[in-house]
Formats: C-alpha cells, sequence, structure tokens
C-alpha cells in the first residue's frame, strides 16, 4: 500500500512560481529546501503527510515575517527576502492548505 499523498491548490503553485521569479530577479529570499519546495508546487506535485507537516512547521515558524519591512505590496523593500521564501513555501494559499491538513490528520 503506498502512502497517501495531498495535492496543494492551484493558488499555492502560482506563489511559488511568484518566489522563483523574485528570487532570481533580486537575488535573494528563501534557502535550497524553498526553492526545492517551490518547484515542486509550481510543478504540481503532491506530497506525503511529512512534507505537509514541515510546510505547516515553516509557516508558523516564520509568520512573524508578515509583521517585517517589505512584506507587503507597496512597502518599503518589497518583496522583501521574507515575503520571496513565503511564496516559494506557496504563500498563504499553501499555509492555509497544510493547517487543514495537519488538523485533520491530528484529529484522526
Amino acid at each position: 500500500m503506498s502512502e497517501k499523498t495531498y495535492k496543494p491548490p492551484p493558488g499555492a503553485a502560482s506563489n511559488a512560481r511568484k518566489g522563483l521569479e523574485w528570487r532570481k530577479e533580486f537575488n535573494r529570499g528563501g534557502t535550497a529546501v524553498g526553492v526545492a519546495r517551490a518547484r515542486d508546487l509550481a510543478n504540481g506535485a503532491s506530497f506525503p503527510l511529512q512534507t505537509v507537516k514541515r510546510m505547516y512547521s515553516f509557516f508558523r515558524r516564520h509568520e512573524v515575517d508578515k509583521q517585517g519591512k517589505g512584506f507587503r505590496p507597496g512597502s518599503e523593500g518589497y518583496p522583501s527576502a521574507g515575503a520571496i521564501a513565503w511564496a516559494l513555501w506557496g504563500g498563504d494559499t499553501a499555509y492555509a492548505w497544510a493547517t487543514r491538513i495537519v488538523r485533520a490528520e491530528s484529529n484522526k
């Protein structure tokens, strides 16, 4: 029996593609893991629960970056390294998706 996988919503792929574009344009934001995650998201990959949990953990740790300078459109320094990293991981769309899955799985 193969492991169950979860398909992120299309908005997560769009955010990841934007993050990859920004990283290339501005030469900042994200790590090698974030870039790999973005490529998987952009290519429409499905993820095992362990990876969804890692995504959820990333968002929980980095949610504070949303308060930083340059995170929001129109703010000075946009897009900040934090905004780029957030997008690489699929942005708010992926965060909401991962949260739903992690909560549902923990209630089983």
